[in-house]
Protein backbone atom coordinates (compact mmCIF):
# COMPACT_ATOMS: atom_id res chain seq x y z
CA UNK A 1 0.00 0.00 0.00
CA UNK A 2 1.24 3.72 -0.89
CA UNK A 3 -1.23 5.87 1.42
CA UNK A 4 0.18 5.41 4.60
CA UNK A 5 1.64 8.69 4.28
CA UNK A 6 -1.00 11.08 3.32
CA UNK A 7 -2.08 13.49 5.42
CA UNK A 8 -5.17 15.87 6.01
CA UNK A 9 -3.79 19.29 7.49
CA UNK A 10 -6.82 21.31 7.81
CA UNK A 11 -9.05 20.47 4.64
CA UNK A 12 -6.43 20.06 2.09
CA UNK A 13 -4.65 16.38 1.98
CA UNK A 14 -1.24 16.69 1.12
CA UNK A 15 0.27 13.76 -0.75
CA UNK A 16 3.88 12.35 -0.99
CA UNK A 17 5.80 14.15 -3.51
CA UNK A 18 4.57 17.92 -2.63
CA UNK A 19 0.55 16.92 -3.90
CA UNK A 20 -1.68 19.30 -2.28
CA UNK A 21 -5.43 18.99 -2.73
CA UNK A 22 -8.00 20.97 -1.32
CA UNK A 23 -11.85 19.91 -2.57
CA UNK A 24 -13.43 23.65 -3.07
CA UNK A 25 -17.22 24.32 -3.67
CA UNK A 26 -18.28 26.49 -5.87
CA UNK A 27 -21.42 27.79 -7.93
CA UNK A 28 -23.07 24.68 -10.43
CA UNK A 29 -22.73 26.12 -13.88
CA UNK A 30 -25.89 26.18 -16.88
CA UNK A 31 -25.42 22.90 -18.83
CA UNK A 32 -25.63 25.09 -21.64
CA UNK A 33 -22.71 27.34 -22.93
CA UNK A 34 -19.42 28.02 -22.16
CA UNK A 35 -18.82 30.08 -18.81
CA UNK A 36 -15.90 31.83 -17.01
CA UNK A 37 -14.23 29.87 -13.87
CA UNK A 38 -17.08 30.04 -11.24
CA UNK A 39 -15.49 31.30 -7.66
CA UNK A 40 -14.50 29.72 -4.46
CA UNK A 41 -17.12 29.38 -1.56
CA UNK A 42 -15.24 27.51 0.73
CA UNK A 43 -13.77 24.44 1.82
CA UNK A 44 -15.26 20.67 1.78
CA UNK A 45 -14.66 19.86 5.20
CA UNK A 46 -12.51 16.61 5.18
CA UNK A 47 -12.30 13.56 7.97
CA UNK A 48 -10.50 10.16 7.93
CA UNK A 49 -12.57 7.32 7.23
CA UNK A 50 -10.59 5.58 10.23
CA UNK A 51 -11.76 7.85 12.55
CA UNK A 52 -14.71 6.83 12.53
CA UNK A 53 -14.48 2.65 12.83
CA UNK A 54 -18.25 2.24 14.44
CA UNK A 55 -20.29 4.51 11.68
CA UNK A 56 -18.80 4.24 8.54
CA UNK A 57 -19.78 1.22 5.82
CA UNK A 58 -17.57 -1.75 6.15
CA UNK A 59 -16.76 -1.07 2.54
CA UNK A 60 -15.55 2.15 3.48
CA UNK A 61 -13.12 1.17 5.91
CA UNK A 62 -11.53 -1.64 3.67
CA UNK A 63 -11.23 1.00 1.26
CA UNK A 64 -9.70 3.56 3.74
CA UNK A 65 -9.14 7.18 2.64
CA UNK A 66 -10.95 9.69 3.83
CA UNK A 67 -14.74 11.18 3.38
CA UNK A 68 -16.72 14.86 2.62
CA UNK A 69 -20.20 16.00 2.64
CA UNK A 70 -21.84 16.82 -1.00
CA UNK A 71 -25.26 17.37 -1.72
CA UNK A 72 -27.44 16.76 -5.15
CA UNK A 73 -26.19 18.40 -7.78
CA UNK A 74 -23.55 20.14 -6.03
CA UNK A 75 -20.36 21.23 -7.90
CA UNK A 76 -16.48 20.89 -6.77
CA UNK A 77 -13.60 22.14 -7.82
CA UNK A 78 -9.98 20.41 -7.11
CA UNK A 79 -7.36 23.15 -5.61
CA UNK A 80 -3.83 22.52 -6.37
CA UNK A 81 -2.55 25.41 -4.02
CA UNK A 82 1.38 25.61 -3.56
CA UNK A 83 3.79 22.34 -3.79
CA UNK A 84 6.72 22.15 -2.38
CA UNK A 85 8.69 19.74 -5.65
CA UNK A 86 7.54 18.98 -8.98
CA UNK A 87 4.10 16.70 -8.97
CA UNK A 88 2.35 14.48 -11.35
CA UNK A 89 -1.08 13.69 -10.09
CA UNK A 90 -3.83 11.69 -11.26
CA UNK A 91 -7.23 12.36 -10.66
CA UNK A 92 -9.60 9.48 -10.96
CA UNK A 93 -13.72 10.02 -11.05
CA UNK A 94 -15.14 6.56 -10.39
CA UNK A 95 -11.40 5.12 -11.32
CA UNK A 96 -11.79 6.95 -14.39
CA UNK A 97 -9.24 9.18 -15.26
CA UNK A 98 -10.51 12.96 -14.93
CA UNK A 99 -7.79 13.91 -17.65
CA UNK A 100 -7.64 11.09 -20.54
CA UNK A 101 -10.96 9.21 -19.68
CA UNK A 102 -8.97 5.70 -19.56
CA UNK A 103 -9.36 3.13 -16.68
CA UNK A 104 -7.23 3.79 -13.43
CA UNK A 105 -3.35 3.10 -13.37
CA UNK A 106 -1.12 2.85 -11.10
CA UNK A 107 1.42 3.80 -14.13
CA UNK A 108 1.77 7.44 -15.91
CA UNK A 109 1.30 7.59 -19.30
CA UNK A 110 1.68 10.18 -22.28
CA UNK A 111 -0.55 9.04 -25.12
CA UNK A 112 -3.21 10.18 -24.04
CA UNK A 113 -1.63 11.65 -20.97
CA UNK A 114 -3.43 10.33 -17.77
CA UNK A 115 -2.50 12.88 -14.74
CA UNK A 116 -1.73 17.21 -14.66
CA UNK A 117 1.52 18.20 -13.51
CA UNK A 118 1.92 20.97 -10.36
CA UNK A 119 2.67 23.61 -9.59
CA UNK A 120 1.83 24.37 -13.07
CA UNK A 121 -1.86 22.75 -12.51
CA UNK A 122 -3.48 25.28 -9.94
CA UNK A 123 -6.90 23.49 -10.13
CA UNK A 124 -9.09 21.12 -11.79
CA UNK A 125 -12.86 22.15 -11.91
CA UNK A 126 -14.24 19.11 -14.64
CA UNK A 127 -13.42 16.38 -16.93
CA UNK A 128 -11.06 17.58 -19.76
CA UNK A 129 -14.00 17.54 -22.58
CA UNK A 130 -12.94 20.20 -25.37
CA UNK A 131 -10.47 22.40 -26.43
CA UNK A 132 -9.94 24.47 -23.77
CA UNK A 133 -12.62 23.36 -21.49
CA UNK A 134 -13.81 21.21 -19.09
CA UNK A 135 -17.26 20.15 -17.91
CA UNK A 136 -17.47 20.83 -14.17
CA UNK A 137 -17.79 18.82 -11.14
CA UNK A 138 -21.10 17.89 -10.29
CA UNK A 139 -22.23 15.39 -7.52
CA UNK A 140 -24.98 12.66 -8.26
CA UNK A 141 -25.76 9.06 -6.67
CA UNK A 142 -24.67 5.62 -8.11
CA UNK A 143 -27.33 3.56 -9.67
CA UNK A 144 -28.85 5.96 -11.84
CA UNK A 145 -25.99 5.84 -14.84
CA UNK A 146 -25.50 9.70 -14.59
CA UNK A 147 -21.96 9.41 -13.27
CA UNK A 148 -18.69 9.74 -15.54
CA UNK A 149 -17.94 6.09 -14.40
CA UNK A 150 -21.39 5.00 -15.15
CA UNK A 151 -21.40 6.61 -18.62
CA UNK A 152 -17.51 5.63 -19.68
CA UNK A 153 -17.35 1.90 -18.15
CA UNK A 154 -21.03 1.19 -17.86
CA UNK A 155 -21.14 -0.04 -14.58
CA UNK A 156 -21.02 2.24 -11.48
CA UNK A 157 -19.04 0.79 -8.77
CA UNK A 158 -16.83 2.77 -7.19
CA UNK A 159 -17.74 6.36 -6.83
CA UNK A 160 -16.08 9.20 -5.43
CA UNK A 161 -12.59 10.29 -6.32
CA UNK A 162 -9.05 8.54 -6.11
CA UNK A 163 -5.93 10.74 -6.05
CA UNK A 164 -2.47 9.58 -6.57
CA UNK A 165 0.94 11.30 -6.77
CA UNK A 166 4.32 10.61 -8.69
CA UNK A 167 7.91 12.55 -7.65
CA UNK A 168 10.44 13.11 -9.90
CA UNK A 169 12.43 10.35 -10.60
CA UNK A 170 15.63 10.56 -8.03
CA UNK A 171 17.98 11.87 -10.39
CA UNK A 172 16.00 14.45 -11.98
CA UNK A 173 15.18 15.43 -8.31
CA UNK A 174 18.46 16.10 -7.35
CA UNK A 175 18.97 17.98 -10.31
CA UNK A 176 15.80 20.10 -9.77
CA UNK A 177 16.72 21.31 -6.36
CA UNK A 178 20.30 21.80 -7.22
CA UNK A 179 18.93 24.23 -10.02
CA UNK A 180 16.57 25.59 -7.38
CA UNK A 181 19.38 26.26 -4.66
CA UNK A 182 21.23 28.07 -7.52
CA UNK A 183 18.42 30.32 -8.27
CA UNK A 184 17.89 31.57 -4.58
CA UNK A 185 21.29 31.95 -4.16
CA UNK A 186 21.21 34.39 -7.53
CA UNK A 187 18.28 35.71 -5.72
CA UNK A 188 19.66 36.37 -2.65
CA UNK A 189 22.86 37.92 -4.89
CA UNK A 190 21.16 40.25 -6.66
CA UNK A 191 18.80 41.55 -3.93
CA UNK A 192 21.51 41.83 -1.48
CA UNK A 193 19.30 39.76 1.49
CA UNK A 194 20.75 37.49 3.70
CA UNK A 195 18.28 34.71 3.08
CA UNK A 196 16.00 34.23 0.47
CA UNK A 197 12.07 34.02 1.75
CA UNK A 198 10.10 30.68 0.31
CA UNK A 199 8.31 30.76 -2.63
CA UNK A 200 4.83 29.24 -3.14
CA UNK A 201 2.33 29.32 -5.63
CA UNK A 202 -0.78 31.06 -4.56
CA UNK A 203 -4.18 29.53 -4.42
CA UNK A 204 -7.17 30.97 -5.82
CA UNK A 205 -9.42 32.99 -3.46
CA UNK A 206 -12.12 31.66 -2.54
CA UNK A 207 -24.46 9.71 16.00
CA UNK A 208 -23.65 6.82 17.40
CA UNK A 209 -25.04 3.75 15.23
CA UNK A 210 -23.85 0.41 13.84
CA UNK A 211 -22.38 0.60 10.57
CA UNK A 212 -24.24 -0.12 6.90
CA UNK A 213 -24.16 0.69 3.65
CA UNK A 214 -24.61 4.27 2.87
CA UNK A 215 -25.69 6.04 -0.43
CA UNK A 216 -23.51 5.91 -2.52
CA UNK A 217 -21.88 9.24 -4.62
CA UNK A 218 -19.78 9.86 -7.27
CA UNK A 219 -18.69 12.73 -10.05
CA UNK A 220 -21.28 13.40 -13.12
CA UNK A 221 -20.53 16.86 -15.30
CA UNK A 222 -22.28 20.22 -15.46
CA UNK A 223 -21.72 23.06 -17.56
CA UNK A 224 -18.73 24.07 -19.78
CA UNK A 225 -16.24 26.57 -18.42
CA UNK A 226 -12.85 27.90 -20.03
CA UNK A 227 -10.20 25.94 -18.27
CA UNK A 228 -6.96 24.02 -20.23
CA UNK A 229 -5.39 21.45 -19.04
CA UNK A 230 -1.81 21.35 -19.54
CA UNK A 231 -0.06 18.83 -21.29
CA UNK A 232 3.41 18.21 -19.78
CA UNK A 233 6.56 19.22 -21.13
CA UNK A 234 8.94 16.70 -19.60
CA UNK A 235 9.92 13.38 -20.66
CA UNK A 236 7.81 10.66 -19.23
CA UNK A 237 11.13 9.31 -18.34
CA UNK A 238 11.51 12.34 -15.49
CA UNK A 239 8.89 10.74 -13.33
CA UNK A 240 8.91 8.06 -10.81
CA UNK A 241 7.69 4.71 -12.17
CA UNK A 242 5.56 4.14 -8.84
CA UNK A 243 3.17 6.38 -6.91
CA UNK A 244 4.57 7.63 -3.83
CA UNK A 245 0.96 8.30 -2.07
CA UNK A 246 -2.96 7.55 -3.07
CA UNK A 247 -5.86 8.36 -1.43
CA UNK A 248 -9.71 7.26 -2.08
CA UNK A 249 -11.96 10.34 -1.03
CA UNK A 250 -15.99 9.20 -0.24
CA UNK A 251 -18.49 11.51 -1.04
CA UNK A 252 -21.13 11.73 1.71
CA UNK A 253 -24.86 12.77 1.55
CA UNK A 254 -25.90 15.54 4.38
CA UNK A 255 -27.56 13.25 6.38
CA UNK A 256 -24.96 10.57 6.51
CA UNK A 257 -22.68 12.86 7.05
CA UNK A 258 -24.41 13.89 9.52
CA UNK A 259 -24.54 10.25 11.54
CA UNK A 260 -21.39 9.36 10.75
CA UNK A 261 -19.63 12.03 12.33
CA UNK A 262 -21.79 13.31 14.50
CA UNK A 263 -21.35 16.87 13.05
CA UNK A 264 -23.69 19.23 10.89
CA UNK A 265 -23.34 19.28 7.50
CA UNK A 266 -22.01 22.97 5.85
CA UNK A 267 -25.56 25.05 4.67
CA UNK A 268 -26.36 24.55 1.25
CA UNK A 269 -24.74 26.41 -1.76
CA UNK A 270 -25.58 29.87 -2.27
CA UNK A 271 -28.22 30.92 -5.37
CA UNK A 272 -25.99 31.54 -8.82
CA UNK A 273 -28.32 34.18 -9.42
CA UNK A 274 -27.99 36.25 -6.28
CA UNK A 275 -24.25 35.80 -6.25
CA UNK A 276 -23.82 37.51 -9.81
CA UNK A 277 -26.81 39.80 -9.21
CA UNK A 278 -24.43 41.17 -5.96
CA UNK A 279 -21.70 41.94 -7.91
CA UNK A 280 -19.11 39.57 -6.82
CA UNK A 281 -16.37 37.88 -9.36
CA UNK A 282 -15.79 35.17 -11.64
CA UNK A 283 -12.26 34.27 -12.86
CA UNK A 284 -10.43 34.19 -15.72
CA UNK A 285 -7.35 31.97 -16.00
CA UNK A 286 -3.97 31.94 -18.82
CA UNK A 287 -0.93 30.90 -19.30
CA UNK A 288 0.91 31.71 -22.26
CA UNK A 289 3.51 29.15 -21.85
CA UNK A 290 1.80 26.15 -21.57
CA UNK A 291 -0.10 24.24 -24.23
CA UNK A 292 -3.55 22.48 -23.57
CA UNK A 293 -4.29 18.79 -23.89
CA UNK A 294 -6.89 17.24 -26.77
CA UNK A 295 -9.78 16.00 -25.07
CA UNK A 296 -10.60 12.11 -25.57
CA UNK A 297 -12.71 10.55 -27.30
CA UNK A 298 -14.57 9.13 -23.96
CA UNK A 299 -14.68 12.61 -21.93
CA UNK A 300 -16.13 14.28 -25.07
CA UNK A 301 -19.06 11.77 -25.31
CA UNK A 302 -20.08 12.20 -21.48
CA UNK A 303 -23.47 14.05 -20.95
CA UNK A 304 -24.54 16.04 -18.05
CA UNK A 305 -26.46 14.71 -15.18
CA UNK A 306 -29.79 16.66 -16.21
CA UNK A 307 -29.98 13.94 -18.78
CA UNK A 308 -30.85 11.64 -15.92
CA UNK A 309 -31.88 14.63 -13.13
CA UNK A 310 -34.28 16.63 -15.43
CA UNK A 311 -33.45 20.36 -16.43
CA UNK A 312 -31.68 22.66 -14.20
CA UNK A 313 -34.26 25.57 -13.45
CA UNK A 314 -32.03 27.41 -10.89
CA UNK A 315 -31.90 31.05 -12.53
CA UNK A 316 -29.15 32.40 -14.38
CA UNK A 317 -27.57 35.52 -14.72
CA UNK A 318 -24.70 36.04 -16.51
CA UNK A 319 -21.91 37.82 -15.44
CA UNK A 320 -21.45 41.24 -16.57
CA UNK A 321 -17.46 41.47 -18.04
CA UNK A 322 -16.58 43.77 -15.40
CA UNK A 323 -16.85 40.91 -12.84
CA UNK A 324 -14.34 38.30 -14.82
CA UNK A 325 -11.45 39.14 -13.06
CA UNK A 326 -8.29 37.85 -14.79
CA UNK A 327 -6.28 35.87 -12.98
CA UNK A 328 -2.50 35.93 -13.49
CA UNK A 329 0.43 33.95 -15.58
CA UNK A 330 1.07 31.77 -12.52
CA UNK A 331 0.66 17.92 9.24
CA UNK A 332 -1.58 15.32 11.22
CA UNK A 333 -2.33 11.73 11.25
CA UNK A 334 -1.91 9.73 8.43
CA UNK A 335 -4.65 9.00 6.06
CA UNK A 336 -5.03 5.14 6.41
CA UNK A 337 -5.22 2.94 2.94
CA UNK A 338 -7.03 0.05 1.80
CA UNK A 339 -8.03 -2.12 -1.15
CA UNK A 340 -9.40 -0.02 -4.36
Amino acid sequence: MTGTSVRIDGNTLRLPGGAAVRFVRTLRLPETGTHPLPPGLGEFPVRRVSDYPDTVPEQWRARGGVMLPVYLREAMWLSFGSTTEPAALQVGVGKVCAVSGKPWSDRLSRDPQNYVVLPRQPWLDGINSGKGTVRQFVAVPLGLGATVEGQVTGEEVWGGVQLQSFPLAEGRLAEWREAQRRLRSVSRSAMGYGAAAPMAMAAPAAPAGAPRSAPAMGLGVGGSMRQEVYRDDRPLSDWADTPAGRVFVHLVTPPEWRRITGEAPPPSPVDRAAYTNAGLPWFDYYDQDAEDLAPTDPLEDVKPVGDWLGDDHEPWQPPGSHQVKELGDAPGKPVQDGDW
